[in-house]
């Protein structure tokens, strides 16, 4: 199974995101989704699971709640927009992880791509895919391809979507 996570569109599509998640299984939104229609364009792609983020109002809040609990080919997953990063995570955030220990947590918020194994969360997955929108400060738009098959998240791939 292939996933796609992307985060931080800030109510923009890019142009290149549709095709860079061509062939997914299921779509992530970490959340600053922005405007319903970035939704409903992604949902065009695959199936969508969406968290809201700070800047979200009440029409994506109807829709996405502040954290998702899914499970994907038995690996848990927990996503939520404000996270923190290992180390320094939000608040509340962090006793939470050590008490549930996802396999995988996804959040956004930061713009900053970020990709690694936790150790003392049980090798726990984070990942924050970066921004694909075009507010904020990052230079590089990205989202992520990540395949998962029983029970292991095998590959996560950086899709770069200004590239050619």
């Amino acid at each position: 199974m292939t996933l796609g996570i992307v985060s931080d569109t800030h109510g923009w599509l890019h142009p290149a995101l549709p095709e860079m998640l061509a062939g997914v299984d299921l779509i992530l939104h970490a959340g600053d989704v922005g405007t319903p229609d970035i939704l409903d364009a992604l949902e065009e792609v695959a199936p969508v699971r969406a968290v809201y983020g700070n800047v979200d109002g009440q029409p994506i809040r109807h829709r996405a709640p502040e954290h998702q609990r899914l499970r994907v080919e038995g690996l848990r997953i927990w996503m939520t927009h404000i996270g923190g990063r290992p180390g320094r995570w939000a608040k509340g955030i962090g006793p939470t992880l050590r008490e549930e220990r996802p396999d995988i947590f996804i959040c956004g918020h930061s713009h900053i791509l970020r990709i690694e194994r936790v150790a003392n969360l049980g090798r726990m997955l984070y990942l924050n895919p970066g921004a694909a929108g075009r507010q904020g400060f990052h230079t590089v738009k990205t989202c992520v391809r990540l395949q998962v098959k029983s029970g292991i998240a095998r590959q996560a791939e950086v899709v770069h979507l200004d590239e050619d």
